[in-house]
């Protein structure tokens, strides 16, 4: 019978002396990476939508979006104005973190004019006949890269007046 080599005892390595610590260190290892898909799909990352909105009297905003989104990920926001009197030029204007560090990958329907102003994006959809909605669909890819909050406020205007504004943020994930 061959002799185990000097650095081998038999008390460490067959008996396994001490390397309980070792074995509840890569359990909760294991434990702790499969935390992170669990968590994932409970939604602690984000990429659920949650709808905001504000009501003045001539018109009604509503924006649906992520307030928390995971870099890589393709999401749709959806804004819908609801003209409670009549808007002669209806016009959305978005901070820039709706669109810093993102990929913009389609806009439906086209706005009549789009633009920016300050760094802001602006989209017209001109007239809005009272009672009538206008339903904007705003594409967007969150750069892998981009991560941390960014603020999404949300001005509705027609013409040059102000009607109301909309307070969000997103929070990414790398």
């Amino acid at each position: 019978m061959q002799r185990a080599p000097q650095s081998l005892t038999l008390k460490d390595h067959r008996d396994a002396r001490g390397h309980h610590r070792a074995l509840w260190a890569r359990r909760g290892g294991v434990t702790l990476l499969a935390l992170i898909p669990l968590f994932a799909l409970l939604n602690a990352f984000g990429q659920r939508s949650t709808a905001s909105s504000a009501v003045v009297a001539a018109a009604r905003l509503q924006v649906v979006a992520p307030t928390a989104a995971r870099s890589g990920l393709v999401y749709a926001a959806r804004f819908s104005i609801v003209a409670l009197h009549e808007l002669k030029q209806a016009t959305l204007v978005l901070d820039p973190g709706w669109a810093e560090q993102y990929t913009v990958n389609g806009l439906a329907p086209q706005p009549l004019s789009q633009g920016s102003s300050n760094g802001k994006l602006v989209f017209g959809f001109g007239h809005v006949p009272q009672g009538k909605q206008v339903t904007f669909f705003l594409s967007l890819q969150v750069n892998p890269t981009n991560f941390g909050r960014r603020t999404q406020n949300v001005w509705l205007y027609d013409g040059k007046q102000e009607l109301l504004e909309l307070h969000r943020s997103i929070t990414i994930w790398p």
